[in-house]
């Protein structure tokens, strides 16, 4: 039916509906008038599927079961299906939920909706249904993996606590449905009261104090009274230091509250917290004195203390954390002492050895020893990545970075083929629908299993539609036939590229920087309330934009690409100047702050990557290298010849003792 028609039809019944309802109906019709391509057959329209979900989400099942009725073979018909019986399952009532899976095994849809029935069933108690559906769950996460693991424990099934053991040190706040697992776990003396303090330990080093007050919980009751005084050990550490009884190191719980306090004295002030230990280290014990150290140490080395690998040498051969065992290589590195992060490397466990990052640095720790054999063999792992360490351990074996050939044309059988896909077309209508989220999640979930061709012309239909993060996101999936240009989208080139060029700065790396802070979603906005191409905050674009002299700027204006563009790439250039025309510098500064950029510097000339290795907020740190690495792949295709990670990364200076700054810089 022609959609125009189809919609002048329903008019009078839209005109009729109470005006809460009306409002929805006229926002989804105008979307669906916007979306229609002239001269195409459409599907039945978009307005039904949105009427179905506000019905859904009010909770109105006679509403919703009217708009399943209208909603035809709209690509988005399943999901209604599902939240009628979502609605149902909300009323005690899971009679539709078995045929409905049976018929939409495999998809993200009935993949939710198994999981929703799974909680009901142990919120009811039907253990062994439970069981089955939870073996049938193609991604559970931790709190699905635990509801399972509860099923199986009430059908009398105890080798899951094999499996939950690993949850006990390797998760430190897990999900309430895992609660009764780890009461499972300690009932059957599966964790005594040394891995109830080694989980406490962890927690505390998270900085999840009252996480490691439950976890403490487990301890026999006539080990509880040594904890009375738990809160003031974290809350006010320094003071309760100075107030301890003289028998405080007579029980175990004593000495654990005591090397907790320090713990919480370090994250102030390590070499305070060092200094009180010393004086406490007859009583404290070697055990609970290793771990302090270690937690003093860790603290140290995110403060880019010169004392944190002495530190570590304290804690002698203490259980480490995976976060721990980095910072120690870190602090290391901050010494460039080669042969120290050579042993740190090799004392880790060695699934986080195999890692990237720590193949390459015993790779030039190796280098540094004169060890080039076992050095080559390193690099050579990883060379091939398409990576901040992939590049500059391809430069360590005298290679240039090159992005590999072009893979072949995709054939129009390919390509018809994504665009046939079920799940693509589904995460399509919910892009159409502006519904991003459940869009990503359908997106996601449409590649498991796709091979290189099929990711390749999966990413090209969302090149076709502009969907820049999924096309760049997808082609970066495949395994042996990459498409670079895919990877290295250049979206918007006619309003950057002449940007870049007016403040005068490199316009691969403002596209690598863009390309990792919005993926090009012109209207991203951070769970912070960063916004636009450029991820600007609020107060940060005000402030440019009076800098600059832009006048009549007022928020709204953020999300428009010109402006966008024009704030962003004032910043950058504002941060470069203020931070030694360093790219690695000012990107630490665009994502941390120009102020943290500074503190991050050493006392003399630092490697760029060892600075950026060494950058205490996760978050920036990988930041920085992704912006880096990508930097060098649009400088190849921008200017059609080889770029340098390293040239790129370069030397930082130290700071300048009354160095000039720009002080308002946010």
């Amino acid at each position: 039916m022609n959609t125009s028609l189809a919609l002048s039809q329903r008019l009078p019944q839209l005109l009729l509906q109470p005006a809460s309802s009306f409002s929805v109906r006229l926002t989804a019709l105008c979307c669906c008038l916007f979306l229609a391509a002239p001269g195409q057959a459409q599907p039945v329209s978009d307005m039904n599927f949105t009427e179905a979900r506000e019905a859904f989400r009010k909770g109105d099942l006679p509403r919703l079961e009217l708009a399943i009725t209208q909603i035809g073979s709209h690509p988005l018909a399943v999901y209604a299906e599902n939240y009628r019986l979502r609605n149902l399952l909300a009323k005690n009532d899971a009679s539709g939920i078995p045929a409905f899976l049976d018929a939409n095994e495999g998809t993200y849809v009935a993949e939710k909706l198994r999981a929703d029935w799974l909680r009901w069933l142990v919120k009811e108690s039907h253990w062994g249904t439970a069981q089955r559906e939870a073996a049938k769950l193609l991604a559970p996460d931790t709190e699905l993996t635990c509801l399972a693991q509860q099923a199986s424990l009430n059908q009398g099934d105890n080798s899951v606590l094999t499996d939950a053991e690993s949850l006990w040190l390797s998760v430190a706040s897990l999900p309430d449905t895992c609660q009764p697992v780890l009461d499972a776990l300690v009932a059957q003396g599966r964790a005594d009261v040394d891995k109830v303090w080694a989980r406490a330990r962890l927690q505390i080093e998270l900085n999840r104090p009252q996480a490691a007050r439950r976890t403490l919980d487990y301890l026999p009751a006539n080990r509880v009274s040594e904890l009375a005084a738990f809160d003031q050990s974290y809350k006010s550490a320094m003071a309760y230091l100075a107030r301890q009884p003289a028998n405080w190191s007579a029980t175990r719980g004593g000495r654990e509250l005591t090397a907790i306090a320090l713990r919480y004295v370090a994250a102030n002030d390590p070499r305070t917290a060092a200094a009180e230990l010393e004086k406490r280290l007859p009583q404290l014990g070697e055990d609970a004195a290793a771990w302090a150290w270690s937690q003093i140490a860790l603290q140290a080395a995110r403060k880019h203390l010169p004392e944190a690998y002495g530190y570590y040498q304290h804690a002698a051969n203490t259980w480490l954390s995976e976060e721990n065992h980095q910072w120690k290589v870190r602090s290391a590195l901050r010494q460039q002492a080669w042969a120290e992060v050579r042993k740190a490397i090799l004392a880790m466990p060695p699934a986080l050895a195999e890692r990237p990052e720590w193949l390459y640095w015993l790779g030039r720790a190796e280098k540094a020893g004169g060890r080039s054999e076992e050095a080559h063999k390193l690099f050579s792992r990883i060379a091939d990545q398409a990576s901040f360490y992939g590049n500059l351990a391809a430069e360590e074996l005298g290679r240039q970075v090159a992005p590999p050939p072009s893979p072949r044309p995709l054939t129009p059988p390919e390509l018809q083929a994504a665009r046939d896909n079920p799940g693509l077309q589904r995460a399509l209508a919910f892009f159409r629908l502006d519904l991003r989220t459940e869009a990503v999640r359908e997106w996601n979930w449409a590649l498991r299993g796709m091979n290189d061709r099929q990711l390749l012309a999966a990413a090209r239909l969302a090149e076709e539609n502009k969907l820049w993060d999924r096309a760049i996101n997808t082609a970066e999936r495949t395994q042996h036939e990459h498409d670079y240009q895919l990877r290295f989208l250049a979206p918007y080139a006619d309003q950057i590229r002449p940007a870049a060029r007016q403040q005068a700065l490199d316009d691969a790396w403002v596209y690598g920087l863009m390309r990792q802070e919005s993926r090009f979603i012109g209207n991203a906005r951070s769970s912070v309330g960063a916004s636009g191409l450029m991820q600007l905050m609020p107060a940060t674009a005000k402030w440019v934009a009076r800098k600059i002299g832009l006048r009549d700027y007022n928020p709204s204006q953020v999300n428009d690409t010109d402006t966008n563009v024009l704030l962003g790439t004032s910043y950058m250039r504002m941060v470069m100047d203020d931070l030694d025309q360093h790219p690695v510098l000012a990107s630490a500064a665009y994502n941390a702050g120009p102020g943290r950029a500074r503190r991050w510097r050493a006392e003399r000339p630092l490697e760029g990557a060892i600075y950026a290795e060494t950058i205490p907020f996760s978050e920036t740190r990988d930041y920085v290298k992704k912006v880096m690495s990508n930097a060098v792949y649009y400088s190849i295709y921008f200017n059609n010849r080889p770029d340098s990670l390293k040239n790129r990364l370069g030397t930082v200076a130290p700071a300048v003792p009354g160095g000039t700054r720009a002080a308002d810089l946010p």
